[in-house]
């Protein structure tokens, strides 16, 4: 018989320190040891997408905040990095007030600017944060959003961040032509992890459409599992979305990876039943994944460009 997968869905009312701090009491422990001990290396890994970007599209700064806390009152050494897809880490954490709200915290905010190369099980090379695998434990936190080309971005999506810089635009022209083989890259990425949890912002989300521009939806949960996938499953369901739609779980489904079917996924807290109605949209039709060549162009210069300003 194969082990069920645990997915801890709560409730969370807000954004408010009280009502987040509870939700994490709950949810964390419930995903089992963690094997963390004193000076334990903990990297949060939120959705950094850009300085830019408005702050719904990315993971809420007193999310972050509230997940450190926990680990630095565990014991641990706990840092934030992640690779945008415009600016620094530092320059988005500082603009969505991620920064802000760590203040006085002993947290460091962490570029993802060393690469290493790693072979993917399908043969391809890429090249990866460092600063993403020295760790002792990755603490995925993803928005919960709609995404155009993927259907919904949420834990597995979120691991294309440790791809360095232009290399994620690269990826987009090199293997874009296909949803299903682009997830399956990302699929891939997550075994490049250490040991690692996914802890989803889905308290206030966006929908219609992602990852940038989309319409702000209140669903007040708070998700945790050790399994990327299981979670995507699960809040899938919860979404009352169709799981055939994304081609991320497609890929995962195809693979026979554990956590693609709620028959396997055990629920110690909440259902996705208990989330019905939350009114939830995707977008009916996926758009291209492959960039178009003057984008893929504009997007190289634009880092360029960024890299000179910090420099």
């Amino acid at each position: 018989m194969i082990a069920s997968v645990t997915v801890c869905l709560d409730r969370c009312q807000g954004y408010t320190r009280t009502s987040l701090h509870s939700a994490l009491a709950r949810v964390i422990p419930r995903l089992g040891a963690l094997n963390l001990s004193l000076g334990s290396r903990v990297l949060l890994k939120p959705n950094l997408i850009s300085a830019s970007a408005p702050s719904l599209a990315c993971t809420h700064a007193a999310f972050v905040a509230a997940v450190a806390a926990w680990f630095l009152d565990h014991g641990c050494r706990v840092s934030i990095g992640d690779s945008p897809a415009f600016g620094s880490a530092v320059s988005v954490a500082e603009r969505q007030g991620i920064a802000w709200e760590v203040r006085g915290m002993d947290v460091q905010v962490v570029e993802f600017t060393s690469v290493v190369r790693r072979r993917l099980p399908s043969g391809i090379s890429v090249g990866v944060a460092a600063e993403a695998l020295d760790c002792d434990l990755l603490v995925n936190l993803p928005k919960v959003k709609a995404h155009d080309q993927m259907y919904v971005s949420m834990a597995v999506k979120n691991i294309f961040g440790i791809v360095t810089g232009v290399r994620k635009s690269w990826f987009h022209m090199r293997y874009g032509d296909s949803h299903l083989e682009f997830a399956r890259i990302i699929l891939e990425l997550q075994g490049l992890l250490p040991g690692n949890i996914a802890l989803a912002d889905g308290i206030e989300v966006m929908h219609r459409h992602g990852p940038m521009r989309g319409d702000s939806l209140f669903l007040g949960c708070l998700a945790g599992s050790r399994s990327s996938v299981a979670l995507d499953t699960a809040m899938l369901a919860l979404l009352e979305l169709k799981a055939e739609m994304s081609p991320l779980w497609c890929a995962a489904r195809e693979l026979d990876l554990p956590g693609t079917q709620l028959s396997g996924i055990d629920f110690p807290l909440l259902t996705p039943a208990d989330f019905s109605g939350s009114g939830f949209m995707a977008p009916e039709i996926l758009s291209p994944v492959r960039f178009r060549p003057l984008r893929y162009v504009f997007n190289s210069l634009k880092r360029v460009v960024l890299g000179l300003c910090r420099g």
